[in-house]
Formats: C-alpha cells, structure tokens, sequence
C-alpha cells in the first residue's frame, strides 16, 4: 500500500484539531504520517495535539498563511506518495484512505478526488449531506452548485463520478500531480483556491471525481464564523479573482456586467438596511482589490488586516 500524508492546518482551535486526530487513530489504515501546520495561533498547541498523536510532525509558521500557504508548508514537509488534505474541523470515517486510493487505480488520470462530506451531526440518527460534487462555475454569476447539499444521506450516492471542483475540507491528490502542476495557490488566502487548484489540474490533463463510498464528517464555519467580515471579504474578492483568472475576456465581461448591475447594488442595499457597516465596506473593497488593476491575476498578493465581526 502506498504511504498517505495526512496535512491539516491548525489556527486557535486545538481542541477542534485534536478531535480530528482522534478519528484518525481509529482507522486501521497506518501507513500515515500526520502533520499540523500552526497558522501562528496564539496559543502553542503543540502539547494538546502531541498528547494525542505522539507521532504527528507539528510545523509551525511565524505568520498566518491563509488555508493555501498552511497546506503549502505541509506539502513541502510530507513524505507520502498520496496527500490527503483534511479541514481540522473533519473528522475521518473508517475505510475512506482506502476506498479513496482504490479509485486512483481503476481512474486513469485522476489527480484530485474527494469522499462524500456530511456535516457533523453526532446525535442525528440520519445523516445530512454537504457535498457530494460541483458543477462549474457559471460565466454569468460567478458561483458553482454544490450536489446533494442539505439532502438526508439515504445512501442514494454510490458511485464514483467525475465532478467539476473537489471540496478543500477533504481531497486527496497523487504527489506527483502536485510536482507537475505545482503547489495551492497561496493568492486566494482564503476561499476558492481549492476551485483554482482543481481548474488548474484539469488544464494540464487530470481528472477530479467524487468517491461517495468514502466519508468525512464536516464541523463546517468553526474556523471563521458563518458570518464575519473575514469571510464577506474573501469570498466577495476571490470569486472575481477566479473569473479573472480562469475565464476568458468575454466570459469576464459578461460577469462583470452581472456584478455591478445587479450584486453590487443587491448586496450593497442589504448590507446597508441591516446597518452591517463593517460587511459592506468590505464587501467594496473586494471589488476595489480586483478592479483597481487591468492585470490583477498578476498582482501582488497583498493581505488585507480586517477586524472579524460576527
């Protein structure tokens, strides 16, 4: 059997991390190594996850990289053959590093294949789905669907099939497509840029499916709140940053004209009846980051300091 990294990215949530941990100590697959990468959390959590994981390699950035540059010092710190990227706020299902890797030998070309996600419900006896594959994102709003989402997990999703994105709190991806396509990227800081990733793997020629027979349960928001300022910003930012970078001029356009036709004046009114100050200043400068430019899939990536409001 092959070996398997598995790379998790820790920011002020030990506790959370630690329970991920534990759900990896129950899998009878062991030919794993673990690593955390520490996005410069206040606290060291490296006695927590130690006392849990003796044998985990902890790395510890100075600075807070965002969700791509975390798992970016993971992958340059893992030794596997497969790199399984986990959200600390996951917790693994039984058999899923194996039903995961059967499928990279029956899939010619696979690069990137996520499990079935359901969000994490211990005292619910049926599960609900998160996410059992995307379709692409539109030319004309920006955004993507995700399949299955909110439905009860009836075991209605069996089989393999391509998708358009793989979901970045769970995907696993052959070393040697990441040596060829090269590492996350770190520009997106926070959100889409496992859609970029997956846009790029398919550009160079490799598949992306979902594996619903493999499972992950997903503590989906822990990390940023389900509504903050942090995540108005770079969602709002990052999408129109993917459609700069992955759509042509004409698709562009046509996006652009949705946006400041309709989102800009939709959102900027909502914001503003619900007195969200914070949100809506936000909000505009996500657009100023991408339009203050006429080549910013080129800009420098230049981390904005935003006070989290939930």
């Amino acid at each position: 059997m092959p070996k398997v990294s598995i790379i998790s990215v820790n920011y002020n949530q030990a506790a959370v991390t630690v329970e991920l941990l534990e759900s990896i100590k129950r899998l009878t697959f062991k030919d794993v190594e673990v690593i955390i990468v520490d996005n410069a959390s206040k606290e060291d959590p490296s006695a927590a996850l130690l006392a849990s994981y003796p044998s985990i390699k902890i790395i510890k950035s100075a600075e807070n990289l965002g969700f791509a540059g975390g798992n970016n010092l993971g992958i340059d710190a893992s030794t596997g053959d497969y790199l399984f990227f986990i959200n600390n706020d996951a917790e693994i299902v039984e058999g899923t590093i194996e039903s995961l890797l059967a499928l990279f030998e029956r899939v010619p070309n696979l690069g990137v294949v996520s499990p079935k996600l359901c969000y994490y419900t211990p005292d619910e006896t049926i599960d609900t789905i998160q996410y059992v594959g995307s379709t692409e994102v539109s030319t004309f709003t920006g955004r993507n669907r995700t399949l299955g989402e909110l439905e009860e997990d009836r075991g209605q999703y069996v089989i393999a099939r391509p998708t358009a994105y793989a979901h970045g709190a769970a995907m696993m991806i052959p070393r040697e497509a990441i040596e060829r396509v090269g590492n996350m990227p770190e520009e997106f800081f926070l959100y889409y840029e496992e859609l970029d990733w997956c846009a790029q793997f398919r550009r160079a020629g490799y598949e992306i499916y979902i594996e619903p027979n493999a499972l992950v349960y997903h503590k989906e928001s822990l990390s940023v709140g389900k509504l903050s300022t942090l995540k108005t910003y770079y969602i709002n930012r990052n999408r129109i940053y993917f459609m700069r970078r992955n759509k042509s001029r004409l698709a562009f356009f046509i996006f652009s004209t949705y946006l400041f036709l309709l989102v800009l004046p939709k959102h900027a009114l909502s914001f503003a009846v619900n007195r969200q100050w914070q949100h809506l200043d936000v909000f505009l400068k996500a657009i100023r980051w991408n339009y203050g430019t006429l080549d910013a899939a080129n800009t420098p990536f230049k981390p904005v300091t935003i006070v989290q409001q939930t």
